[in-house]
């Protein structure tokens, strides 16, 4: 096992700061509040994560596991339609997170939050990969997707926990 350094997570995540403090620098010109700035990212992706992750994982195993074809043809539409906003707000949730963090002047890499999120990020990306061509012709590759996805909300709920012990330390 790779032992984890904190001097080199600090030092490349002060690289990463450096390349996004222009961006992050144009948002604080707008002089958003910051109650908006520290808290907007854990809200919105709560509403995201909540919302639209469980409907996703809903209609998924309601279409898995229905046994009346047609009710599990419409749920399995739902899960796809619902499934590729979801991922998409998630990846601008990620960017978003982190350049909240940058404008707090807050370091990035070194937070169980930013690697969790980072994990949810590569979840997300394998989970599309699993069903990308009508999951590859195998029912193996559907069955994989049903757990990398329950996998999935329950590494949200962790990443949530650990995003509010985040936000309540700075």
């Amino acid at each position: 096992m790779i032992p984890f350094d904190i001097t080199l997570a600090s030092a490349l995540g002060e690289q990463v700061s450096d390349l996004l403090e222009p961006i992050a620098a144009q948002f604080r010109s707008l002089n958003i509040p910051a109650p908006i700035t520290h808290w907007g990212h854990p809200v919105m992706m709560g509403i995201v994560a909540l919302a639209m992750g469980s409907a996703t994982a809903l209609t998924g195993w309601k279409g898995r596991l229905a046994e009346d074809k047609e009710e599990s043809q419409k749920n399995r539409s739902a899960h796809s339609k619902i499934s590729k906003f979801m991922a998409f707000f998630m990846m601008l949730g990620y960017t978003g997170g982190v350049l909240s963090l940058v404008m707090q002047q807050q370091p990035i890499l070194e937070s169980p939050h930013f690697w969790t999120g980072s994990m949810v990020v590569a979840l997300l990306v394998l989970q599309s990969l699993t069903s990308f061509k009508g999951f590859w012709g195998t029912a193996n590759l559907r069955l994989v997707h049903a757990y990398i996805g329950s996998s999935l909300m329950v590494l949200l709920v962790v990443h949530a926990i650990l995003g509010i012990r985040l936000g309540l330390s700075i």
